[in-house]
């Protein structure tokens, strides 16, 4: 089984391009799986992005991976040879790396640790789309969402800037075993083709 994931900020265009790759037929290829957050029933289970302290990002990380858990199950039991994924557990590590630069939380080394001993799904490829802060902002105004950009922590430039580094810099080592960093200027439908030619590689 290989796996693809789609990783970047939010509002860089995942979701977007997945919802290209269903209306192209590939879940008949592959196994899809939605970003974490769309697996919770009540937005307010959701643990929120600026956690207030370590203790409590240690506990959302386990939050995510008790659904990161339900994704292997699935991907098994959907017994597809590629697996496509809106974020992974790289995304959990990246949020850890950037509290960690901002607020002293320390704690990513501790998720990597855990990270061990539970079940996950290790992508083979992971295609990173690096956008800007700025077209995220447009993008964001776009949707019709018009909360103070201060309102949203997933936009901090400080936060954005640490969690990029985590997937780019080569200081950290992501779980993925190769990370392709997409320039921001590419369309959704471009991502998606991007994502097809390699389930089309893993599927001949």
């Amino acid at each position: 089984m290989k796996i693809i994931a789609l990783e970047g900020p939010s509002y860089a265009g995942k979701s977007t391009a997945i919802d290209h790759l269903r209306r192209q037929g590939i879940a008949d290829q592959a196994f899809v799986s939605d970003c974490y957050i769309k697996h919770f029933a009540h937005r307010d289970d959701i643990p929120p992005a600026r956690t207030g302290s370590a203790a409590a990002q240690l506990a959302a990380f386990e939050t995510f991976m008790n659904i990161e858990n339900a994704r292997v199950r699935k991907a098994l039991a959907g017994a597809r040879p590629v697996v496509i994924l809106d974020r992974s557990v790289d995304t959990l590590l990246a949020h850890a790396h950037a509290l960690d630069a901002l607020f002293g939380y320390n704690v990513h080394h501790q998720l990597r640790n855990r990270l061990q001993e539970l079940p996950f799904l290790r992508p083979d490829h992971t295609l990173y789309l690096d956008v800007s802060a700025e077209v995220l902002s447009l993008r964001r105004k776009v949707a019709g969402h018009t909360a103070a950009e201060s309102d949203y922590f997933l936009h901090d430039p400080a936060f954005l800037a640490s969690a990029r580094d985590y997937f780019v810099s080569g200081t950290q080592q992501p779980v993925s075993r190769k990370v392709i960093v997409i320039p921001a200027n590419t369309t959704p439908p471009e991502v998606a083709h991007a994502v097809e030619s390699l389930v089309m590689l893993w599927t001949r």
